[in-house]
């Protein structure tokens, strides 16, 4: 039976194990279910005032103008119980945690996302459920991790894995979800990440399908009959959704950005109103995205009532999002891209072979709304591919994509949503080069064990003597802090032995270490050495007077150069 410290030594390279796979399958398990039983709470409070699913229009003009203010309200009141400053929730507040704080994530921002997010949904909103499945697939499986005490390198793996398993259990779609995790997430390809990510996403998509069915929400796209009649079509749809991102990205930031100033409550109940003033005169465009895209495709309808469809739910979407509404955004976002290719669909309807292909381009305008808005064109190609069951989809599909892309970001210099978001509130979500290559090590994997502890009040005999000798270990000197007269804390001093070429003789040049938690990354070890560039840190567990084994610059100096922490 392998110790937890072993374990631990092993979690911290960057490499794939066992151990790690285990892990991220418990993790997906843990995040996947989370996310089953936050599905399950929304139904259960749907089911007590709505027919069907989603279905808003089943209530009277007037109970859908008073729902989200209710709605509204009971979210204040989550609020207040938790705390004002933890109502930051939802995939910009995964991507700050992972570069400030290696993907933990605080309690009282889950508490808040799941209640507040369930009740959103449930009132009405056009809020999604995978921006509150990715926050509470990371927060579930980095809790894990934090408990056991692992590696920093290895919370973040485990969270990673979460957000896949969150993301496959939401939609039923586990290749996607693996790409979105590195496409937009993580941002790189590692295979130490991806095999545990890809366990994750494949345990989520097992355990939604066993409980919900092997079917998807999406059953409108089940044959796709685009031939290359249509690609100028498709072009043009491109070109559509390129503009459509660039200004839905743009209004949703600047929203953020002049409401930041309000208090919560009256932002919130703003938002209310207007969901509520909206799904009064337009219910198909409440809720995420079902009954907006059942009802642009079972309907024959007129042009004009698509383009007001398209712009209510454009307008629903960026006020609840940028007034604060707990929820995610990729649900709105398919549904506004399906109704925007509906759109396309009525304008070329008798010029293109075919009876009805409104579903065909309703599929290639999420896909393209989706790659444009996110920046994120193969999990965008492969969510479509997923949701269609389709392998015939591929080739529109990019055409579409790639039409979009282009067009958004080089003619409006558009970028990610969430990057947008993450700038206008200031939140890090960036790291050097250096820092991300070296906080894929944990400390715990190339700390060096071979050290002999001496007391300061040892004999200065053995000082004397290390000049004489080659040295084996790390010669380290324990004194008490003298600092702080009540202070249990020891501070540690390396002996570091440099030749003198001009003497031909060894001296002796006493460093100070810097005490390290031993869940720490090499990041967090470069970032203490870095002022004075030499010198070490020492690492320790639960007490800081208990020295683990030490890690010195001249290591990680190594390792940036030659790709190895062996001297």
């Amino acid at each position: 039976m392998i110790s937890l410290s072993l374990l631990r030594k092993r979690l911290a390279l960057p490499q794939t194990s066992w151990q790690l796979c285990l892990l991220a399958a418990i993790g997906g398990t843990a995040s996947a279910l989370l996310v089953v039983l936050f599905t399950f709470s929304i139904d259960t409070i749907q089911g007590l005032y709505l027919s069907q699913k989603d279905n808003y229009t089943s209530l009277d003009a007037l109970s859908r103008f008073d729902l989200p203010i209710v709605g509204g309200l009971v979210i204040l009141f989550f609020a207040w119980l938790t705390g004002y400053k933890y109502l930051r929730t939802g995939i910009p507040l995964i991507l700050h945690r992972l570069t400030v704080a290696n993907g933990i994530i605080p309690f009282r921002n889950t508490i808040n996302q799941f209640f507040g997010s369930v009740i959103a949904l449930a009132s009405g909103f056009s809020v999604g459920k995978e921006g509150p499945a990715i926050h509470l697939g990371a927060a579930c499986s980095s809790y894990i991790g934090n408990k056991l005490n692992l590696p920093f390198n290895t919370i973040r793996t485990l969270c990673a894995c979460g957000i896949a398993a969150g993301i496959s259990a939401c939609f039923n779609t586990p290749i996607a979800a693996v790409i979105f995790v590195m496409e937009v997430i993580l941002r790189e390809y590692k295979v130490h990440i991806f095999i545990p990510v890809m366990i994750a996403s494949l345990i989520g998509s097992m355990i939604t399908s066993s409980i919900f069915g092997p079917a998807h929400e999406f059953e409108y796209f089940d044959k796709i009959s685009l031939s290359f009649h249509h690609y100028p079509a498709l072009i043009l749809l491109g070109l559509i959704l390129g503009l459509l991102a660039y200004g839905f990205n743009r209004y949703l930031v600047l929203i953020i950005k002049y409401s930041s100033s309000i208090h919560i409550f009256p932002r919130i109940m703003m938002a209310a109103f207007i969901t509520g003033t909206l799904g009064f005169f337009v219910p198909f465009a409440m809720g995420t995205d079902l009954s907006a895209i059942t009802f642009a495709l079972e309907n024959n309808l007129h042009l004009q009532l698509l383009l007001g469809l398209l712009f209510a739910k454009i307008l629903m979407t960026i006020t609840a999002l940028g007034l604060g509404i707990p929820g995610g955004i990729i649900g709105p976002i398919i549904g506004i891209g399906a109704i925007a290719g509906t759109c396309v669909s009525v304008l070329v309807t008798g010029y293109l072979p075919g009876e009805n292909f409104a579903s065909d381009y309703a599929l290639m305008g999420m896909a393209g709304f989706l790659a444009a808005t996110l920046n994120a064109p193969l999990a965008a190609l492969l969510t479509v591919v997923e949701l269609s069951n389709q392998l015939e989809v591929v080739v529109p599909a990019m055409i579409v994509i790639t039409t979009a892309c282009v067009f958004s970001g080089q003619v409006f210099r558009n970028r990610s949503v969430f990057i947008m978001q993450l700038e206008q509130q200031g939140l890090k979500y960036r790291k050097s080069p250096i820092e991300k290559s070296l906080q894929r090590i944990g400390v715990l994997g190339v700390l060096q064990e071979n050290i002999k502890v001496y007391q300061q009040e040892c004999s200065p005999d053995i000082l004397t003597s290390l000049k004489k000798v080659a040295l084996l270990n790390h010669v380290i000197i324990q004194s008490s802090n003298e600092t702080e007269k009540h202070s249990s804390y020891s501070t540690f001093s390396w002996l570091k032995l440099e030749h003198n070429p001009k003497t031909s003789s060894v001296e002796i040049l006493p460093l100070q270490l810097i005490p390290l938690q031993s869940q720490s990354t090499l990041a967090e070890a470069y970032l203490a050495l870095l002022e004075q560039r030499d010198g070490g840190v020492y690492i320790y567990d639960k007490d800081p007077n208990d020295i683990l084994g030490i890690i010195t610059f001249e290591q990680i100096r190594c390792y940036l150069l030659e790709g190895k922490t062996t001297i």
